[in-house]
């Protein structure tokens, strides 16, 4: 079975989690069928490692980490990848790859032209 994993990079400020369940909630709702969870690099309980344990307990044998990220720095490009491996290491019956981050994509642009017409 497919699992979804949003990963975002996580904040000490408690109402990121509340965001995040809720784009977590809209991608269940496009990608029906499929297992969708959301985890944090950073500051928060749930961890990569946690998210990918949750998925794999709900059945999810082939998981693609998406990065809720809009740059491809150094967590994506060393810290992410080496957290899978690791992750991949002791969980060799679970495939797992990782998606883009969010970059530039002419949806963003339209959502940032949306916000500047509606600013106050």
């Amino acid at each position: 079975m497919t699992g979804i994993l949003l990963l975002a990079h996580g904040s000490r400020e408690g109402d990121t989690e509340k965001t995040m369940r809720q784009i977590t909630d809209y991608v269940r709702q496009g990608l029906v069928g499929a297992l969708v969870e959301e985890a944090y690099l950073q500051f928060r309980d749930k961890n990569l490692e946690k998210g990918l344990k949750s998925l794999i307990e709900k059945g999810a044998t082939d998981i693609k980490v998406i990065p809720y990220f809009l740059f491809e720095g150094v967590h994506i490009k060393e810290d992410i990848p080496a957290e899978l491996r690791e992750f991949t290491a002791s969980h060799p019956n679970v495939k797992i790859t990782m998606g883009k981050t969010l970059g530039a994509d002419r949806r963003l642009a339209d959502i940032i032209i949306d916000r500047a017409k509606n600013a106050v």
